[in-house]
C-alpha cells in the first residue's frame, strides 16, 4: 500500500496531482485546507493538502518502502481499544515456564559443576581416560538439553506472538459483523490484513491497516459529471419508499445553488400524484421548469425543447423490481437518452434488510450499470450493507443522504467516515 500527500492551490489539483503520479486507481484518503498564519497571510495563498492511496498491486512501478499510516488519517478507534483494555492479553502464571526456569537453572549448575571438576582435575592430573569421556558426554548432553529448551521457548514466543495478533483480528472480525459487514466479507478483509503481520504487531497497527484496506475498497466517490458542455441526463432508479424524490429535490439544490447549473426536472413517476405534488413544490421554489412524461415516445419528444440545460434529472416510477412489465418500462425510458449523454444511480435505502438489497441490486444490474445513492443514514446506526453491495456490485457509491431538509442532508460518500464507523471509532 503506498500513501503520498500532494499540495495544490486548489483540492482539484491537489487530486489531479495524486493520480497523475498513482495513477487513475488511486484513493483520495483525506482532504485539508491549509490556511498561512502570522505575516505569511499576506504573501501566501490559500492551498489544499491531499492525502492518496494505491494498492501496490494495483501501481507495480512504484517502488516505496512501506510506511506507517500517517497520523493524521488514522481515526481514534476508542470504543474498540475500551474492549481491549477490559481483555488485556498480558500472560497469565504458568506453571510451566516455572518449570522450565527450574530446569534451565539445574542444567546451568550442572554444567558449573563439571567444568569446575574439570579444572580441578587438570591441575592434580589424576583423571583417567574414561572419566573425561564421561564427563565430556555428560556435559554434551546438557548443552543439547539447553538447546532444546531454549528453541521449545521461542516457539512458545512466536505462539503467543500470533495468538496475541489472532486475539486482535477475532475482536475486529466481531466489531465488524456487530456492523452488518456481511461474513465472508469481513473474514476476506481479516485474511488480506493478515498476511501483512509481523509477530508484535501491535493494536494500532492493525486497525490501521485494517482501515486504510476498507478505505481503499470503497474508493473515491462518483459524482455527477459537471464538466461536460452537452446537456447530461440524470436517471434515478429504485424501489419505493426509500425516498427516491427527495434524494433528487437535493441534488436539484445543490446543482442549481451550489454549482450554478441551468436544471431542469422530468417525472416519469405518474403512478404516484404525490410524487408528481412534491417535485412541482421543490421546481417552484427553485424557479426550474418540470415536465412530466407518460411514456419513453413523450420523453423522446420532450428531449429537443431541453437542449439548453446542464442537468435533466429524471425521476423514475418506483415500482416493484420484480414486475417484469414494469421493468421493460423503465428499459424503454433509458434507452431514449445515448449512453454518453446519460448517468444512472440506484437509489437504495439503508435500513433496508440485506437480503432485499441483494435482490434488488442484481435485477438492476440486469438491465444497467448504476452508481448507488444510500438514503436514510439518520435511521439506523449499522451502515456495513453500504459496504457489502458496494463490494457485492463493484458500482461506484456515489452521494449519502441522512434526514429531509432540502437542500441540506446530503453529500457525497466519505470513505473514511464509513472505515471508521464499520471499526467502531470515533465520527
Amino acid at each position: 500500500m503506498i500513501i503520498k500527500k500532494y499540495i495544490g492551490k486548489t483540492e482539484e489539483e491537489a487530486i489531479e496531482l495524486a493520480k497523475a503520479d498513482l495513477g487513475a486507481g488511486a484513493t483520495i484518503m483525506n482532504t485539508k485546507e491549509i490556511t498561512p498564519h502570522g505575516v505569511f497571510k499576506f504573501f501566501r495563498k490559500l492551498s489544499f493538502e491531499v492525502t492518496a492511496a494505491v494498492d501496490e498491486i494495483q501501481k507495480s512501478t512504484v517502488t516505496q518502502t512501506k510506511k506507517e499510516p500517517e497520523e493524521d488519517s488514522v481515526p481514534d478507534f476508542s470504543k474498540l481499544q475500551q474492549v481491549l483494555s477490559e481483555n488485556q492479553f498480558a500472560p497469565a502464571p504458568d506453571s510451566k515456564a516455572a518449570q522450565k526456569e527450574a530446569e534451565r537453572e539445574r542444567l546451568l549448575k550442572s554444567r558449573q559443576v563439571i567444568e569446575n571438576d574439570d579444572r580441578e582435575d587438570n591441575s592434580l592430573d589424576k583423571e583417567s581416560d574414561k572419566e573425561i569421556e564421561k564427563k565430556l558426554s555428560t556435559l554434551q548432553d546438557l548443552l543439547e538439553k539447553q538447546i532444546t529448551l531454549n528453541r521449545e521457548e521461542e516457539k512458545e514466543e512466536k505462539e503467543q506472538a500470533i495468538d496475541k495478533n489472532q486475539a486482535y483480528l477475532d475482536l475486529i472480525y466481531k466489531q465488524l459483523v456487530q456492523n452488518e459487514v456481511e461474513e465472508s466479507y469481513a473474514r476476506q478483509l481479516l485474511d488480506e490484513i493478515e498476511g501483512t503481520l509481523g509477530h508484535n504487531t501491535t493494536l494500532d497497527n492493525i486497525l490501521a491497516g485494517m482501515y486504510q484496506k476498507i478505505v481503499l475498497k470503497i474508493g473515491s466517490p462518483h459524482l455527477i459529471d459537471l464538466k461536460t458542455r452537452r446537456t447530461r441526463y440524470i436517471f434515478f432508479i429504485g424501489p419505493t419508499g426509500v425516498g427516491k424524490t427527495t434524494t433528487i429535490a437535493k441534488i436539484a439544490s445543490m446543482m442549481k445553488l451550489a454549482k450554478k447549473s441551468k436544471v431542469a426536472l422530468v417525472t416519469s413517476d405518474t403512478y404516484r400524484i404525490a410524487a408528481v405534488e412534491q417535485l412541482k413544490i421543490y421546481a417552484n421554489i427553485l424557479g426550474i421548469p418540470l415536465y412530466v412524461v407518460y411514456t419513453a415516445e413523450e420523453m423522446n419528444k420532450l428531449k429537443s425543447e431541453l437542449h439548453g440545460y446542464d442537468l435533466v434529472l429524471v425521476d423514475t416510477a418506483g415500482r416493484s423490481h420484480n414486475n417484469k412489465e414494469q421493468r421493460e418500462d423503465l428499459c424503454n425510458i433509458l434507452k431514449t437518452v445515448p449512453e454518453k449523454d446519460k448517468e444512472i444511480f440506484l437509489v437504495l435505502s439503508a435500513t433496508t434488510k440485506y437480503h432485499d438489497l441483494v435482490s434488488i441490486s442484481n435485477t438492476y444490474s440486469n438491465i444497467c450499470q448504476y452508481s448507488i445513492i444510500f438514503t436514510k443514514l439518520d435511521e439506523t446506526d449499522k451502515i456495513g450493507n453500504i459496504f457489502n453491495i458496494h463490494i457485492l456490485t463493484g458500482a461506484p457509491l456515489s452521494y449519502v443522504t441522512q434526514g429531509q431538509n432540502v437542500p441540506n442532508d446530503i453529500e457525497k460518500i466519505d470513505a473514511q467516515k464509513i472505515a471508521k464507523q464499520l471499526l467502531g471509532g470515533n465520527s
